[in-house]
């Protein structure tokens, strides 16, 4: 299987550990990821608030340069997924905007026309394509005794993700009961870890992250799962911030989910990168897996 692979500008930089690790998954797993040549940033979240023509047509450049034969196209990132699949949306109902946007395309020499690219989530190709009897074979490292808190985020389940409930996603739940976890009730798992609030509203973003933290050590979570850089971002490098804020002590490892499961499929923790977070998760991985340094990383 092959796909057309967007990493978008956090995996190339402060969170390379999930773009290296969804690499080396995929290896794993047979599914090739072949990255677009020349894409280019997705504007995050800030973009569509300054001028939502241009951002659409920035965004609608990388569904653009796709070749007539990538038909899917995935993207790990939280942010990066909602704007490629709103940008298809967008243009598929509104025709100003639609022809606005191929007008901008148009001096670059480009085209696009909606539905000619689907875009996907890194977690509904595994949890689809690969599936749970292909996964169960591939395990290597059954991740019995080590207890996960899922946490989705709120931009890939919502509004429009369409391989998810949007209020209480499972998928990722499910997929990581398939590898032999305790998946806990985290009933705040498609909550908001607070985007970019950090910048403007110090107490207000404290107080979203606080109340996941909370929650995951309120049910005896090892750990926290993320499908999001920023998610991921917030909830470990703000961590001791939080804590000196409300008088707490989090020491709650923060990882993105293919660095899991990659773990149960037998792969190291250098080549996930496990231990590149500021909490690390490989004491507790190693201390419920029972797994040797010389198998899993020093």
């Amino acid at each position: 299987m092959k796909y057309a692979y967007y990493p978008g500008c956090s995996l190339e930089a402060g969170s390379a550990a999930y773009d290296v690790s969804v690499r080396a998954v995929a290896k794993v797993l047979g599914f090739e990821l072949e990255e677009l040549d020349d894409w280019n940033c997705c504007g995050a979240t800030e973009y569509f608030s300054q001028d939502e023509l241009v951002a659409t047509s920035v965004i609608a450049r990388n569904l653009a340069i796709c070749r007539p034969d990538q038909k899917e196209l995935i993207a790990p990132c939280a942010a990066c997924f909602l704007n490629l699949k709103k940008t298809d949306q967008l243009m598929a109902e509104h025709s100003e905007v639609r022809s606005k946007v191929n007008e901008a395309l148009a001096a670059g020499g480009l085209h696009y026309d909606p539905g000619q690219v689907r875009v996907r989530h890194l977690l509904d190709l595994i949890y689809t394509d690969i599936g749970e009897a292909a996964l169960r074979e591939k395990i290597k490292q059954p991740l019995t005794g080590l207890r996960v808190a899922p946490y989705y985020g709120c931009q890939v389940v919502r509004p429009m993700n369409g391989f998810d409930n949007t209020e209480y996603p499972m998928k990722m739940d499910e997929l990581f009961t398939w590898l032999g976890a305790e998946v806990v009730d985290y009933p705040v798992k498609a909550h908001c870890c607070g985007g970019h609030m950090t910048q403007i509203s110090e107490g207000a973003a404290y107080e979203l992250i606080r109340r996941l933290l909370d929650s995951a050590v309120e049910h005896e979570a090892d750990l926290i799962l993320c499908m999001c850089p920023m998610c991921q971002l917030n909830l470990d490098a703000y961590q001791a911030l939080v804590s000196s804020y409300f008088q707490k002590n989090f020491q709650m490892p923060i990882i993105f989910f293919t660095q899991l499961l990659g773990v149960a499929l037998g792969l190291d923790f250098e080549t996930v990168k496990i231990g590149k977070e500021i909490v690390s998760a490989g004491p507790v991985i190693k201390a419920k897996l029972g797994a040797a340094p010389s198998q899993t990383g020093a």
